[in-house]
């Protein structure tokens, strides 16, 4: 068996290239855009020293680091990971409970997510995105012999969700609670559980969320503005109205790199919510759908690298691998709904692009675990051992 720190040889013909580039093209572009949406902001801000290159300069860190983590988290093989992951969960779970402690956690236009670490903020919520699906793959492998019945696999899985759902309910961050609880469900979903009772899952945890809708009246006042924007462009409908104009200013080439207006203090969020409407105005329809493109390329080699890990018998790396593109493909598609008013507006980020150091160490870290699923199935179909 490989140690955990053993380097894979031949590195660059050993890996999905395809997987690679996608996620690489993602991370620069996100880098030029983030520039592009934040330059006049940060310019125009006090607390930035009225430096342009301000939120470049903290994202090109953040990226670097993401990188590092992901090159060491590549060494790490799936089986050490598997016997790490309920305790990473647990960790996960003491970081989301520490946000909470008044003095401790850090509190950011009334939702209070982030542990304060000299000078830079730690988000626990996007690193329990990681620790969920690496926990999730393993109850369910666990699991496996009872995946039929609902008391002894969805039930505890159900809880452990719910106390997870409360904390960050707590902080307010319901966009990530339905980022995860859609992967731990839909890991389940994967490992065998029956569809039958799924559909009732979905049917319940639709009600649930409705009634979190109702019962919160900021919540509700999203989904009034987001049903109709223009009632209330001025109020309830501000963000959703200016990505639609930037939207429709940006047409079929866009206005052109750099050229946004509504990035100009009009847009708020331009560089982390609403990243996705500057590109649609500076590079307009073709580089939204090029965007596009390159998460649909990186959601389908996970889950065609989880099927291959399944016909070698690897059942927790392929739904590792999978529940990572679950992840990916939900976020962004919640992310790319909010932006074109499909979906109500939720603190979500556009995952890989968007400014923000948690997301983007866990997104690059989520996917050299998936590079390393696929190299560890290449490994195993050249009869190595891994």
């Amino acid at each position: 068996m490989l140690s955990t720190f053993d380097s894979p040889r031949r590195l660059p013909s050993e890996i999905d290239l395809v997987l690679l580039w996608s996620t690489l093209i993602l991370l620069l572009v996100g880098m030029v855009m983030v520039y592009s949406a934040s330059m006049a902001t940060a310019e125009a801000a006090r607390g930035t020293g009225h430096q342009p290159a301000y939120y470049l300069v903290r994202h090109a860190v953040f990226l670097i680091i993401g990188l590092l983590s992901a090159a060491i988290a590549f060494q790490v093989p799936m089986t050490t990971w598997q016997q790490w992951s309920p305790w990473l969960f647990v960790g996960g779970c003491l970081l989301l409970a520490l946000v909470l402690i008044p003095g401790v956690g850090r509190e950011v236009n009334g939702a209070q997510r982030w542990l304060p670490l000299g000078i830079v903020n730690l988000q626990p919520s996007e690193l329990m995105k990681l620790c969920a699906v690496l926990y999730a793959a393993d109850y369910t492998v666990r699991k496996m012999p009872h995946m039929h019945d609902l008391k002894k696999a969805f039930l505890p899985m159900a809880f452990a969700m719910v106390a997870v759902g409360v904390l960050l309910l707590k902080e307010p961050d319901f966009g990530a609670f339905v980022v995860i609880i859609s992967v731990a469900f839909s890991i389940l979903f994967l490992g065998g559980m029956r569809a039958r009772l799924f559909v009732v899952l979905i049917i319940v945890m639709a009600a649930a969320f409705a009634a979190l809708i109702i019962l919160s009246p900021y919540r509700r006042d999203r989904i009034f503005g987001f049903m109709d924007p223009w009632a209330d462009a001025f109020g309830k409908g501000y963000q959703l109205s200016h990505a639609l104009i930037a939207f429709g200013r940006g047409e079929l080439f866009g206005v052109g790199l750099g050229a946004s207006v509504e990035k100009l203090f009009y847009l708020p969020e331009a560089h982390t919510d609403f990243l996705m409407a500057v590109i649609a105005e500076e590079l307009g329809f073709v580089g939204v759908l090029v965007i596009i493109v390159l998460f649909g390329l990186l959601v389908q080699r996970a889950f065609a690298i989880g099927r291959q890990a399944v016909a070698l018998e690897r059942l927790y790396s392929a739904l590792v691998a999978q529940g990572i593109g679950v992840w990916i493909g939900v976020q962004g598609f919640i992310n790319m709904g909010v932006n074109t008013g499909l979906l109500p507006t939720k603190g979500l980020t556009l995952p890989l692009m968007s400014f923000g150091g948690s997301a983007i160490l866990a997104n690059c870290v989520a996917v050299a675990v998936l590079l390393r699923v696929d190299w560890e199935n290449r490994q195993l179909m050249r009869g190595a051992k891994v």
